[in-house]
């Protein structure tokens, strides 16, 4: 597996996992080639620190004696960095190895094609005479490989193998993105999430390039205002009454409430801390059965974007 280093700045410097080792190819994506950006447009300038600032900052955060509000999550980033790692790490930096790997990958960049802004990954599970070859009602004999999903009879799929995912992608920042599998579906992870797992309530690496306020900037895709929204209904005990959202509920009324009202907030609605409960990482597999969904997509722009805060009472608002 090819394994990546991704130095993010923020404050003097935040190190990525060493999960990705001593390899600092991709920090140019936040760094720039010349490591002469600030990451995030808040960081230090990388070139600008001495190699000893570099590894201060770096075996800081491992030990905790270092950083300000972003100490808790790069503590967890750096955790398995060894001393040998943070020198190469800092060796490399300083020694000029983003400008030697990035001038041929400029040049190369050029003269290639533009990527596609949105990849369908159902696009294969649609093919129409994919779904004709798989449909079992027009077969006048069905066999039982072709029942499973193994495609295996059952007196033998002891021996097949399962298909084994292949989760390496692209680093975050260099990787096309996937077109959502209906309007307002939760857009999938296109990019590597190695390092950047377990998600908690205290270090979520996430915020780091998808936050509103950072996100054009880092080529991300902004968290949405729903995120920023406590939808929850207001619901307490008055007595021996259960009143929601300003209303004593009964036996006639348990679900008169269509939706809890919006209370937006400043900050990210707890609720959603855990991105990859609807997020997931993609693997590098085929779609293993062929299906029929279209999604109807109002617009174009819907295949990229999700406008959930403004349409979460269509189709339920009765007034």
């Amino acid at each position: 597996m090819i394994k990546i280093l991704k130095v993010l700045a923020i404050g003097s410097l935040l190190a990525s996992s060493a999960l990705y080792s001593a390899n600092i190819t991709a920090c140019v994506g936040c760094h720039g080639a010349k490591f002469d950006k600030k990451a995030m447009n808040v960081s230090k300038v990388v070139k600008d620190m001495s190699k000893e600032d570099i590894i201060k900052a770096l075996k800081g955060y491992k030990d905790g004696s270092y950083g300000g509000a972003m100490k808790g999550l790069m503590k967890g980033q750096v955790a398995n960095l060894s001393d040998a790692d943070i020198q190469e790490i800092a060796n490399k930096i300083k020694g000029g190895e983003g400008d030697a790997k990035s001038a041929p990958a400029k040049k190369e960049a050029s003269s290639a094609p533009a990527p596609k802004k949105l990849e369908n990954i159902n696009a294969t599970a649609s093919d129409k005479a994919r779904i004709e070859k798989e449909d079992l009602g027009n077969k006048k004999v069905v066999t039982e490989e072709a029942l499973g999903l193994r495609k295996t009879d059952l007196y033998s799929e002891g021996n097949t193998d399962l298909i084994k995912p292949d989760y390496s992608r692209p680093a975050p920042g260099s990787a096309t993105k996937f077109e959502r599998a209906y309007v307002n579906a939760p857009p999938m992870i296109p990019h590597s999430v190695e390092g950047l797992l377990p998600i908690t309530q205290n270090n979520n690496q996430c915020l780091g390039c998808h936050m509103p306020d950072v996100a054009k900037s880092m080529g991300a895709t902004p968290i949405p205002p729903s995120h920023f929204t406590n939808y929850r209904p207001e619901t307490k005990l008055e007595g021996d009454k259960v009143v929601k959202e300003g209303k004593v509920l009964g036996k006639d009324n348990t679900s008169d409430v269509v939706i809890a009202k919006a209370k937006k907030m400043n900050k990210l609605y707890q609720g959603r801390f855990n991105c990859t409960q609807c997020h997931a990482p993609q693997a590098k597999v085929d779609p293993i059965v062929g299906n029929t969904f279209q999604p109807d997509f109002k617009d174009d722009k819907l295949k990229g974007h999700s406008s959930l805060a403004d349409a979460m009472n269509e189709g339920v608002d009765i007034k």
